[in-house]
């Protein structure tokens, strides 16, 4: 059997497949499912919850009279402007187009649209794996179209483009970046040519915006090991353009025989390391920038060799820069993202010493509620190949950890609420808003996260009496 006579009705068991095909029917067009559905059916691979339909005429009329069969009749979503349609059928988002044809001017990725035929439609696809389509017409339902061979680079495990890889990449540089999401997705490689037609055509990302860029990116985060998708990224010159703070980690210096690690590929090691114990993508993110402060803060000296003092803080203010330049979400998530980052190093250092139950509690009281993933991300910084070493730290981790568990369980420090309010201090000593207010607040704080007193309201209140008396307040109200 050739491939063109293959079927595959088995992929279209879902009864919504034998309503298109009625519905074009009924408007007399030949419609097809295609690209992602296909292909993840052809690899077993558990498809995302969309189904893409192609119509050779009109997807928006066949959209309607699909939900003129269906019983509920649903809400049908009509782009005018792309001749796409979008209704939802129980939990599954279907999305019709007209098949068409594309040409693009240099600078924008936003083609010009004509209407086609199926091969018109095919040729525009990214990849030979995405250009496959099963046919629903009543005459050859579930028949294979394949025009590209996609079904061999299946096997294969291989990305290329339909047609000259300059082309696709060039009229549309997002492309460049599915590839490697794809090829880092389904660990699958990207043909030799395709790679270095990114290589060539990387400056053309240019005119890509930072959302389309950052949702390929959180993809290839959300994988099981990102850093396939970032070596990508930078052997093709791409990362350079995105995060240029990543990659001016990957040198390493020898001065009079002291040098450091290469702190790029480090970085990638620890984004592995998480992604084994998270899909938290910020949290994987907080991973990939953890270090983006040690080239700024580089300094050689012969007293104590390679030093970054600071990375952690500069590293959390160059967060910010980086996410409103890719037009990230500069709200909690990136303040999650700079929190972690600024605290990167701090349960490290503290399992390098004796864990003392002061240490733990401003441990947990500067992290908060995000504790647990800030164990999570120092866990994953422990990269080395040293056995030993390796254990030992994880070890000390080990005690960190329960250390935390104690100090909560009797200091209630997490999501730190002080016993006593500045509005209760002004009260009893009649004092308006003042310095003074703030610094009973601040000692009263200070004490029960260096273990003075415990985090009780009977004790930080005797205390506050005897700081004030100090500080020559007296009590007016009792």
């Amino acid at each position: 059997m050739t491939k063109n006579n293959l079927t595959y009705k088995e992929a279209l068991q879902n009864p919504i497949f034998e309503i298109i095909t009625q519905a074009a029917a009924n408007l007399n067009v030949d419609a097809y499912v295609i690209g992602g559905f296909v292909r993840d059916f052809l690899l077993n691979r558990d498809s995302k919850k969309d189904i893409d339909i192609v119509a050779v005429g009109s997807g928006i009329e066949l959209a309607l009279e699909v939900s003129n069969l269906l019983p509920n009749r649903p809400k049908v979503q009509i782009f005018k402007n792309y001749g796409t349609a979008m209704l939802r059928y129980e939990d599954i988002d279907i999305e019709f187009v007209g098949a068409r044809k594309e040409s693009y001017h240099f600078d924008s990725r936003k083609p010009v649209v004509e209407d086609g035929t199926l091969q018109d439609d095919q040729n525009r696809r990214d990849f030979t794996i995405n250009a496959l389509a099963l046919s629903l017409s009543k005459s050859n339902f579930g028949e294979l179209v394949d025009p590209f061979n996609g079904t061999a680079d299946l096997e294969a495990k291989l990305i290329r483009t339909p047609l000259d890889p300059d082309v696709t990449y060039s009229d549309d540089p997002l492309r460049m970046m599915r590839a490697i999401r794809f090829a880092t997705q389904l660990n699958f490689t990207i043909e030799e040519e395709s790679l270095a037609s990114i290589t060539k055509n990387n400056e053309r990302l240019k005119i890509i915006s930072g959302e389309r860029i950052v949702d390929e990116l959180n993809k290839i985060l959300e994988t099981p090991t990102p850093s396939t998708g970032f070596i990508l990224l930078y052997k093709t010159g791409l990362l350079d353009l995105i995060l240029p703070e990543l990659t001016a980690l990957n040198q390493v210096e020898e001065i009079e025989g002291h040098t450091h690690k290469n702190n790029f590929y480090h970085t990638l090691e620890v984004v592995d390391n998480i992604a084994k114990n998270t899909n938290d993508v910020w949290l994987r993110w907080a991973a990939l920038l953890h270090d983006i402060g040690k080239a700024p803060t580089k300094r050689f000296s012969k007293k104590q060799g390679w030093t970054f003092h600071g990375h952690e803080f500069l590293g959390s203010k160059m967060v910010k820069t980086i996410f409103t330049r890719l037009h990230m979400p500069l709200n909690q998530k990136m303040k999650f993202v700079q929190k972690m980052v600024m605290m990167s190093s701090r349960p490290i250092v503290l399992s390098q010493k004796e864990v003392t139950d002061s240490a733990v509690r401003r441990l947990v009281f500067d992290a908060g509620e995000n504790v647990e993933d800030l164990m999570i991300l120092c866990e994953a910084d422990i990269t080395t190949k040293n056995p030993t070493k390796f254990k030992k730290y994880h070890n000390n981790f080990q005690v960190v950890r329960k250390k935390i568990v104690e100090v909560e369980e009797r200091d209630h420090i997490r999501n730190f609420q002080p016993p006593i309010t500045g509005e209760e201090i002004m009260s009893i000593f009649n004092l308006q808003p003042c310095r003074e207010i703030g610094t009973l607040k601040e000692a009263i704080k200070e004490a029960i996260l260096e273990g003075i007193i415990p985090n009780e309201y009977d004790a930080a209140y005797n205390f506050m009496l005897e700081k004030a008396a100090k500080m020559g307040l007296t009590i007016v109200n009792n």
